[in-house]
Protein backbone atom coordinates (compact mmCIF):
# COMPACT_ATOMS: atom_id res chain seq x y z
CA UNK A 1 0.00 0.00 0.00
CA UNK A 2 1.59 3.69 -0.52
CA UNK A 3 2.28 5.46 2.47
CA UNK A 4 4.49 8.28 4.20
CA UNK A 5 7.32 5.94 5.20
CA UNK A 6 9.49 7.44 8.16
CA UNK A 7 13.37 6.39 7.45
CA UNK A 8 15.53 8.39 9.29
CA UNK A 9 15.13 10.30 12.69
CA UNK A 10 15.30 13.67 12.12
CA UNK A 11 14.06 13.56 8.82
CA UNK A 12 10.26 14.22 6.80
CA UNK A 13 8.96 10.72 5.41
CA UNK A 14 8.85 9.95 2.13
CA UNK A 15 6.22 8.28 -0.14
CA UNK A 16 6.43 4.82 -1.31
CA UNK A 17 5.22 1.20 -0.70
CA UNK A 18 5.06 -0.49 3.11
CA UNK A 19 3.56 -3.95 3.72
CA UNK A 20 -0.31 -4.81 4.22
CA UNK A 21 -1.34 -4.17 7.69
CA UNK A 22 -2.42 -7.02 9.26
CA UNK A 23 -5.23 -7.74 12.49
CA UNK A 24 -4.14 -9.81 15.29
CA UNK A 25 -6.57 -10.31 18.19
CA UNK A 26 -7.88 -7.01 19.38
CA UNK A 27 -7.30 -5.44 16.27
CA UNK A 28 -8.53 -4.21 13.48
CA UNK A 29 -7.66 -2.44 9.70
CA UNK A 30 -9.45 0.48 8.61
CA UNK A 31 -9.48 2.26 5.12
CA UNK A 32 -8.03 5.70 6.64
CA UNK A 33 -10.09 8.44 5.54
CA UNK A 34 -8.04 11.54 6.85
CA UNK A 35 -4.83 12.02 9.19
CA UNK A 36 -3.85 14.91 11.27
CA UNK A 37 -0.48 16.02 11.24
CA UNK A 38 0.76 17.57 14.40
CA UNK A 39 3.84 19.07 15.93
CA UNK A 40 3.90 15.52 18.11
CA UNK A 41 4.60 13.74 14.91
CA UNK A 42 7.69 15.93 14.19
CA UNK A 43 9.30 15.46 17.83
CA UNK A 44 8.69 11.40 17.59
CA UNK A 45 10.24 11.07 14.38
CA UNK A 46 13.39 12.99 16.06
CA UNK A 47 14.48 9.92 17.66
CA UNK A 48 14.34 12.19 20.89
CA UNK A 49 10.85 12.51 22.06
CA UNK A 50 9.91 11.43 25.62
CA UNK A 51 7.05 9.50 25.28
CA UNK A 52 9.07 6.93 22.75
CA UNK A 53 10.79 6.56 19.61
CA UNK A 54 8.83 4.94 16.03
CA UNK A 55 10.96 1.85 14.82
CA UNK A 56 12.75 2.41 11.38
CA UNK A 57 11.34 1.93 8.90
CA UNK A 58 7.57 2.84 10.20
CA UNK A 59 4.54 5.10 8.55
CA UNK A 60 4.08 8.79 10.16
CA UNK A 61 0.59 9.56 11.59
CA UNK A 62 -0.11 9.40 15.35
CA UNK A 63 -4.28 9.76 14.69
CA UNK A 64 -6.58 9.35 11.88
CA UNK A 65 -10.77 8.82 11.09
CA UNK A 66 -10.84 5.74 9.20
CA UNK A 67 -13.76 3.87 7.83
CA UNK A 68 -14.51 0.28 9.58
CA UNK A 69 -15.22 -2.87 7.16
CA UNK A 70 -19.07 -1.84 8.57
CA UNK A 71 -19.17 1.75 6.40
CA UNK A 72 -19.02 3.65 10.46
CA UNK A 73 -16.33 5.85 10.81
CA UNK A 74 -13.65 6.34 13.53
CA UNK A 75 -11.38 8.22 15.57
CA UNK A 76 -8.12 6.80 16.37
CA UNK A 77 -4.94 7.89 17.55
CA UNK A 78 -3.27 4.08 18.30
CA UNK A 79 -2.48 3.09 15.11
CA UNK A 80 -0.17 -0.45 15.48
CA UNK A 81 3.63 -0.04 15.22
CA UNK A 82 5.01 -0.33 12.57
CA UNK A 83 1.86 1.19 10.82
CA UNK A 84 0.36 4.39 11.06
CA UNK A 85 -2.14 7.19 9.96
CA UNK A 86 -0.38 9.02 6.63
CA UNK A 87 -1.41 5.68 4.46
CA UNK A 88 -4.17 3.82 2.94
CA UNK A 89 -4.65 1.62 5.59
CA UNK A 90 -3.72 1.17 9.43
CA UNK A 91 -4.00 -1.47 12.34
CA UNK A 92 -5.74 0.17 15.33
CA UNK A 93 -6.47 -1.01 19.20
CA UNK A 94 -10.61 -2.26 18.29
CA UNK A 95 -11.06 -0.79 22.12
CA UNK A 96 -9.35 2.49 21.53
CA UNK A 97 -11.21 3.43 18.54
CA UNK A 98 -13.97 5.95 19.10
CA UNK A 99 -17.05 6.16 16.81
CA UNK A 100 -17.73 10.03 15.47
CA UNK A 101 -21.37 9.60 16.87
CA UNK A 102 -22.20 12.25 14.41
CA UNK A 103 -22.29 13.57 10.98
CA UNK A 104 -19.47 15.82 10.60
CA UNK A 105 -16.79 16.68 8.11
CA UNK A 106 -13.74 13.76 8.73
CA UNK A 107 -11.07 16.85 8.55
CA UNK A 108 -12.36 18.85 10.77
CA UNK A 109 -12.94 15.38 13.16
CA UNK A 110 -9.50 14.52 13.25
CA UNK A 111 -8.66 18.31 14.95
CA UNK A 112 -10.65 16.95 17.60
CA UNK A 113 -8.48 14.72 18.53
CA UNK A 114 -4.70 15.32 19.40
CA UNK A 115 -5.26 18.87 19.16
CA UNK A 116 -8.73 19.09 20.33
CA UNK A 117 -8.18 17.17 23.77
CA UNK A 118 -4.95 18.65 24.56
CA UNK A 119 -7.59 22.11 24.45
CA UNK A 120 -10.47 20.85 26.03
CA UNK A 121 -8.78 18.25 28.95
CA UNK A 122 -6.38 21.17 30.15
CA UNK A 123 -9.93 23.31 30.47
CA UNK A 124 -12.39 20.50 32.19
CA UNK A 125 -9.97 17.23 33.04
CA UNK A 126 -6.82 18.67 34.29
CA UNK A 127 -7.85 22.89 35.26
CA UNK A 128 -11.49 21.90 36.49
CA UNK A 129 -12.63 24.84 34.97
CA UNK A 130 -15.60 25.90 36.89
CA UNK A 131 -18.83 28.29 35.35
CA UNK A 132 -18.34 31.91 35.59
CA UNK A 133 -14.34 32.03 35.93
CA UNK A 134 -11.56 33.72 33.67
CA UNK A 135 -9.78 31.79 31.19
CA UNK A 136 -6.45 33.03 29.21
CA UNK A 137 -4.97 31.35 26.33
CA UNK A 138 -1.72 31.63 25.82
CA UNK A 139 -0.75 30.94 21.76
CA UNK A 140 -4.46 31.19 20.57
CA UNK A 141 -3.15 31.76 16.97
CA UNK A 142 -2.45 28.03 16.52
CA UNK A 143 -4.83 25.02 16.17
CA UNK A 144 -4.65 24.61 20.23
CA UNK A 145 -5.39 27.74 21.14
CA UNK A 146 -8.23 28.24 19.05
CA UNK A 147 -9.48 25.24 20.12
CA UNK A 148 -9.33 26.24 23.44
CA UNK A 149 -10.53 29.89 23.30
CA UNK A 150 -14.16 28.19 21.83
CA UNK A 151 -13.84 25.12 24.72
CA UNK A 152 -13.87 27.86 27.37
CA UNK A 153 -16.75 29.20 25.92
CA UNK A 154 -18.68 26.42 25.67
CA UNK A 155 -17.41 25.00 29.23
CA UNK A 156 -18.48 27.85 30.87
CA UNK A 157 -16.02 30.55 31.19
CA UNK A 158 -17.41 33.97 31.94
CA UNK A 159 -14.21 35.84 30.12
CA UNK A 160 -11.61 34.48 27.54
CA UNK A 161 -8.86 36.29 26.58
CA UNK A 162 -6.82 35.16 24.00
CA UNK A 163 -3.40 36.28 23.58
CA UNK A 164 -0.63 35.58 20.51
CA UNK A 165 1.98 36.90 18.33
CA UNK A 166 -0.15 36.91 15.58
CA UNK A 167 -2.54 40.24 14.84
CA UNK A 168 -4.49 38.16 12.53
CA UNK A 169 -4.52 35.46 14.73
CA UNK A 170 -5.42 38.01 17.34
CA UNK A 171 -8.53 39.07 14.77
CA UNK A 172 -9.57 35.28 14.40
CA UNK A 173 -9.55 34.59 18.32
CA UNK A 174 -12.41 38.07 18.84
CA UNK A 175 -14.61 36.12 15.53
CA UNK A 176 -14.62 32.57 17.79
CA UNK A 177 -15.57 34.29 20.60
CA UNK A 178 -12.59 36.16 23.16
CA UNK A 179 -13.41 38.94 24.90
CA UNK A 180 -10.28 40.56 25.19
CA UNK A 181 -6.96 40.11 23.21
CA UNK A 182 -3.41 40.53 23.95
CA UNK A 183 -0.39 40.63 21.94
CA UNK A 184 2.58 39.04 23.22
CA UNK A 185 5.17 40.04 21.13
CA UNK A 186 6.89 42.48 23.82
CA UNK A 187 10.26 41.29 25.04
CA UNK A 188 9.53 42.90 28.37
CA UNK A 189 7.99 39.93 30.88
CA UNK A 190 6.46 42.79 33.12
CA UNK A 191 5.14 45.12 30.26
CA UNK A 192 3.13 41.38 29.03
CA UNK A 193 2.12 40.56 32.73
CA UNK A 194 0.79 44.24 33.49
CA UNK A 195 -1.05 43.83 29.78
CA UNK A 196 -2.64 40.34 31.00
CA UNK A 197 -3.68 41.29 34.19
CA UNK A 198 -5.39 44.41 32.82
CA UNK A 199 -7.28 42.61 30.46
CA UNK A 200 -8.49 39.96 32.82
CA UNK A 201 -9.72 42.78 35.37
CA UNK A 202 -10.05 41.93 38.94
CA UNK A 203 -9.53 39.65 40.68
CA UNK A 204 -7.49 38.02 37.37
CA UNK A 205 -6.83 35.12 36.06
CA UNK A 206 -8.19 31.71 37.03
CA UNK A 207 -7.22 29.45 34.38
CA UNK A 208 -4.08 29.56 31.85
CA UNK A 209 -4.03 27.36 28.97
CA UNK A 210 -0.27 27.40 27.94
CA UNK A 211 0.97 25.71 25.15
CA UNK A 212 4.04 28.06 24.89
CA UNK A 213 5.89 28.06 27.69
CA UNK A 214 8.82 30.35 28.46
CA UNK A 215 8.11 34.31 28.84
CA UNK A 216 4.48 34.18 28.15
CA UNK A 217 3.87 31.70 31.00
CA UNK A 218 5.75 33.89 33.45
CA UNK A 219 3.69 36.11 32.98
CA UNK A 220 0.74 34.83 32.83
CA UNK A 221 1.26 33.41 36.35
CA UNK A 222 2.00 37.18 37.58
CA UNK A 223 -1.67 38.00 36.08
CA UNK A 224 -3.42 34.96 37.88
CA UNK A 225 -6.19 35.61 40.82
CA UNK A 226 -5.52 33.27 43.80
CA UNK A 227 -5.53 29.94 43.18
CA UNK A 228 -5.27 30.20 39.62
CA UNK A 229 -4.64 27.55 37.34
CA UNK A 230 -1.72 27.12 34.50
CA UNK A 231 -1.76 24.04 32.14
CA UNK A 232 0.77 23.38 30.60
CA UNK A 233 0.96 21.95 27.13
CA UNK A 234 3.94 22.48 24.58
CA UNK A 235 6.94 25.17 24.89
CA UNK A 236 7.08 26.88 21.33
CA UNK A 237 8.19 30.03 23.39
CA UNK A 238 10.97 27.72 25.02
CA UNK A 239 11.85 24.79 27.26
CA UNK A 240 12.72 26.23 30.30
CA UNK A 241 11.58 28.56 32.86
CA UNK A 242 12.55 30.97 35.62
CA UNK A 243 9.37 31.37 37.91
CA UNK A 244 8.63 33.51 40.97
CA UNK A 245 8.33 31.90 44.38
CA UNK A 246 6.84 34.79 45.69
CA UNK A 247 4.55 34.88 42.75
CA UNK A 248 3.29 30.76 43.18
CA UNK A 249 2.98 30.54 46.92
CA UNK A 250 1.80 34.08 47.60
CA UNK A 251 -1.45 33.16 45.49
CA UNK A 252 -1.45 29.50 46.02
CA UNK A 253 -0.87 29.56 42.19
CA UNK A 254 -0.90 25.60 40.69
CA UNK A 255 1.15 24.83 37.88
CA UNK A 256 -0.19 21.54 35.93
CA UNK A 257 1.11 19.01 33.38
CA UNK A 258 -1.01 18.06 30.34
CA UNK A 259 0.15 15.09 28.17
CA UNK A 260 -3.26 13.46 26.22
CA UNK A 261 -1.34 9.95 26.61
CA UNK A 262 -1.99 10.01 30.91
CA UNK A 263 -5.71 10.69 30.36
CA UNK A 264 -8.21 7.80 30.70
CA UNK A 265 -10.19 6.30 28.00
CA UNK A 266 -13.16 6.96 28.95
CA UNK A 267 -12.44 10.81 29.93
CA UNK A 268 -10.79 11.07 26.21
CA UNK A 269 -13.78 9.57 25.01
CA UNK A 270 -16.31 11.39 26.44
CA UNK A 271 -14.61 15.03 25.65
CA UNK A 272 -14.01 13.94 22.18
CA UNK A 273 -17.56 12.98 21.29
CA UNK A 274 -18.78 16.18 23.14
CA UNK A 275 -16.43 17.99 20.75
CA UNK A 276 -17.57 16.25 17.39
CA UNK A 277 -21.28 16.76 18.65
CA UNK A 278 -20.08 20.47 18.77
CA UNK A 279 -18.62 20.89 15.66
CA UNK A 280 -21.61 18.92 14.07
CA UNK A 281 -23.75 21.97 15.45
CA UNK A 282 -21.33 24.42 13.85
CA UNK A 283 -20.15 25.55 17.68
CA UNK A 284 -16.79 24.58 17.46
CA UNK A 285 -14.03 24.96 14.32
CA UNK A 286 -11.33 25.19 13.24
CA UNK A 287 -9.57 25.86 9.49
CA UNK A 288 -8.41 22.70 7.83
CA UNK A 289 -6.32 22.04 5.19
CA UNK A 290 -6.81 18.65 3.29
CA UNK A 291 -2.86 17.88 1.74
CA UNK A 292 -2.64 15.04 -1.02
CA UNK A 293 -0.64 11.88 0.70
CA UNK A 294 2.15 12.44 -2.07
CA UNK A 295 2.60 15.94 -0.80
CA UNK A 296 3.20 14.90 2.75
CA UNK A 297 7.31 16.18 2.93
CA UNK A 298 6.13 18.97 1.96
CA UNK A 299 3.21 19.43 4.82
CA UNK A 300 5.45 17.85 7.50
CA UNK A 301 8.05 21.34 6.78
CA UNK A 302 5.34 23.50 6.73
CA UNK A 303 3.89 22.09 10.47
CA UNK A 304 7.80 22.99 11.95
CA UNK A 305 6.78 26.87 11.23
CA UNK A 306 3.33 26.70 12.74
CA UNK A 307 0.46 27.14 10.11
CA UNK A 308 -1.71 28.32 12.42
CA UNK A 309 -4.83 25.84 10.62
CA UNK A 310 -4.82 21.74 10.49
CA UNK A 311 -3.12 19.74 8.08
CA UNK A 312 -5.07 16.92 6.83
CA UNK A 313 -3.38 13.80 4.74
CA UNK A 314 -5.76 12.21 2.70
CA UNK A 315 -4.98 9.08 0.60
Amino acid sequence: MRAAILRWYGAPPDVGDFDEPQATDGQEVVEIVAGGLNPVDIRMASGHFYGGTPPLPSVAGREGIGRRADGSLVYFDQPVSPCGSFAERAPILSESAIPLGADIDPALAVAFGIAGLAAWLALEWRAQLQEGETVLVLGASGVVGQLAVQAAKLLGAARVIAAARSAEGLDRARSQGADEVVDISAPDEDDLADALTQAAGDPGVDVVVDPVWGAPAAAALQACAPRGRLVQLGESAGSHNTLGSATIRGRALSVLGHTNFLAPPEVKREAYQRMVRHGAAGELAVEVERVPLDDVREAWVRQTRSPHHKLVIVP
